[in-house]
């Protein structure tokens, strides 16, 4: 298949970008190593986050990522009562419509299995994916939290666009796919993102506070978004909230360390 002449899910063309990270972020990216060192060490403690109800959490990594990426995530969700899955599409390359179509087939098959809602997560690319899935199939899910995702930025506003672009060209998808993953969802939506990701701009990862929908900022690299102790405790918290019954997130004193003040500037 050639790659080269199927539409890529974000273009050049968009007068709302910001610029990548610069290059001294991206190199600090190597930091990811601790943050997931640091929820090891605090496995126990994150023990502590609110018990999930077991339904089913699809978990989507980002670009140029597979399972093997959300293994902690999908273990430390499961381990405080999810039933996180993988995708099992094998390494995320972009945007092709028969991933796109593979994915929703899933989303009904564990939906149909549990005779639930499926909550969805997804990380970078993947939480672009999980937006999009949300807006297709709405009656199917539960609840969308995307980690570090290029949400309303085309691909300026990441360090991985040259990659993106060899891997699938210039052209450009859809008007309408670019609208879905950027519109307001009409089920709970978070995202989670860092200031200081060397690989996604965090501005394009910010998405319009609603009645169902809210921004976590934490402090931590990109690349260790999976494995951040305080992306994993959110996650964990807003996974457990009834459905019907969602309300904003609530940084403690302690929590402050975390999660930054969300009412500081730009």
């Amino acid at each position: 298949m050639n790659h080269a002449v199927l539409p890529s899910l974000y273009d050049d063309s968009s007068t709302d970008r910001s610029a990548a990270p610069s290059a001294a972020m991206l190199l600090a990216e190597g930091r990811a190593v601790f943050e997931f060192g640091a929820s090891l060490a605090l496995w126990p403690v994150m023990q502590l986050a609110p018990r999930g109800d077991g339904h089913p959490v699809l978990v989507l990594p980002g670009f140029l990522a597979g399972d093997s990426s959300t293994f902690v995530l999908r273990r430390y969700l499961r381990s405080v009562g999810y039933d996180a899955q993988g995708w099992n599409l094998g390494v995320n390359l972009g945007y092709r419509q028969k991933l796109i179509s593979g994915l929703l087939v899933q989303l009904e098959q564990l939906s149909q299995e549990s005779q639930r809602k499926v909550s969805i997560v997804g990380w970078s690319l993947g939480g672009a994916f999980a937006r999009l899935l949300a807006a297709r199939r709405p009656e199917l899910v539960r609840s969308v939290i995307t980690l570090g995702s290029p949400i309303s930025g085309g691909p300026d506003a990441t360090n991985a666009k040259g990659i993106y672009q060899a891997l699938n060209g210039s052209r450009m998808a859809d008007s309408s796919v670019k609208r879905l993953v950027a519109q307001p969802l009409g089920m709970p939506t978070t995202s989670i993102y860092s200031r200081s990701d060397g690989v996604v701009s965090w501005r394009v990862s910010v998405i319009p506070a609603g009645s169902n929908s809210e921004n976590i900022e934490v402090l931590g690299s990109h690349i260790g978004l999976g494995g951040n102790p305080a992306v994993l405790y959110a996650a964990a918290d807003r996974l457990a909230q009834p459905e019907g019954a969602w309300t904003p997130f609530r940084r403690s004193r302690l929590a402050a360390l975390a999660f930054p003040d969300p009412e500081r500037p730009a």
